[in-house]
């Protein structure tokens, strides 16, 4: 099984999390964001891989520390988790829909950290999990583990919509660059390293 457990504890958050990526989907999160715990769930779900997380942060100040240091925290859990990387697939694509909404998801799990994320528009409405931060959440995870990671918000009205789609569409094209091929030897890469 390929699992990892990361901590991090800095002076603005506290975050035990572990991922088992051959999973079922089943996840237990507690994050003090009701929103984002449910969008954690449904990346989990759809993407199944198991994923635990309790954190704490100054959800007082902005939930932006906290949501990013957990999308820090899945990064290095999925770095840790591949070990070397032999025989999976690298690549992973998802168009996933929600309701009115539709997103799309393409990555590469290259060894090199790159978010793109076009949105009609990123604006945060107060006390809101917004696209922006949904924005950092995804930056986050692509640096940490050092994926190429590219989101495109078709379209949509409902920003609930949209954001699960997205967290929808992440989770299953996670899950297909995470499978073993067993036509791939060694590391899928002309460069022998990932």
């Amino acid at each position: 099984m390929r699992k990892s457990k990361i901590e991090r504890k800095t002076k603005e958050t506290d975050i035990k999390l572990e991922l088992n990526i051959d999973g079922k989907g089943d996840s237990s999160i507690k994050t003090g964001i009701a929103f984002f715990d449910h969008m954690l769930t449904l990346m989990s779900k759809h993407g199944l891989f198991d994923l635990k997380i309790k954190a704490k942060g100054d959800l007082d100040v902005d939930f932006h520390h906290l949501v990013e240091d957990v999308g820090i925290c899945i990064g290095k859990a999925i770095n840790e988790s591949l070990g070397n990387k032999a025989g999976i697939k690298r690549y992973g694509f998802a168009l996933t829909p929600m309701d009115e909404s539709l997103a799309m998801v393409a990555l590469d799990i290259s060894g090199r950290g790159c978010l793109v994320f076009n949105a009609a528009s990123k604006k945060k409405e107060k006390d809101s999990f917004g696209l922006e931060l949904t924005e950092e959440f995804f930056a986050a995870i692509s640096r940490s583990a050092n994926m190429t990671l590219h989101i495109n918000i078709l379209y949509g009205k409902n920003l609930h919509h949209i954001t699960e789609a997205v967290f929808k569409a992440a989770g299953r094209a996670l899950s297909d660059a995470f499978l073993i091929d067993k036509r791939v030897k060694g590391i899928p890469s002309t460069k022998g390293k990932l």
